[in-house]
């Protein structure tokens, strides 16, 4: 098995062991509240800032100052919301389950972070290394790494370069 393959199952293995040691609830909550908190700083960090400017000078820093307070702030919140519906679950006895269903998620989780990963070598020239095409494995990651840049802007899109799962077949870079 070439080496790079080993490297992509050992992400999605972790992946999928850390969410089976936390479970599917907190995995899940935890996104929800990484996503919230995103969600919350970017649509009130202008309006923050505008308060910090008695104590902070440049606007750059009082837009990142509010930003990451506004992040820390919610996701604090949100930790202590995550850990008083753990304990909810471990009381209930559905802690087997949930930490089952957890490493199904860990691994879907660990899929999506090595498509990413393989997005990502796409801004470089590692596509085009002997040992990127000796992989059984990156072409499907490819695959999905397609699928997610046709999600970018095409402006952004376009600095993604891959040679498809049928070129790579059919032998072409």
């Amino acid at each position: 098995m070439p080496w790079l393959d080993t490297v992509l199952i050992g992400i999605i293995l972790i992946s999928a062991l850390i969410s089976l040691a936390r479970g599917f609830i907190r995995e899940a909550f935890s996104l929800a509240i990484w996503i919230l908190a995103f969600w919350i700083s970017w649509s009130f960090f202008r309006d923050l800032q505008v308060h910090l400017q008695p104590w902070v000078g440049s606007p750059t820093v009082r837009l990142g100052l509010a930003f990451g307070a506004l992040m820390l702030v919610t996701l604090v919140i949100g930790g202590l919301v995550n850990f008083l519906l753990i304990q909810l679950i471990e009381k209930s006895g559905m802690s087997g389950t949930d930490r089952f269903i957890g490493m199904i998620f860990g691994a879907a989780r660990g899929v999506l972070l090595v498509s990413v990963l393989v997005l990502l070598a796409g801004l470089t020239t590692l596509p085009q290394e002997a040992w990127w095409h000796e992989s059984r494995l990156v072409p499907y990651f490819q695959e999905l790494a397609l699928w997610l840049r046709d999600l970018l802007p095409q402006d952004l899109a376009n600095y993604f370069q891959y040679a498809s799962l049928s070129d790579i077949q059919r032998g072409l870079t």
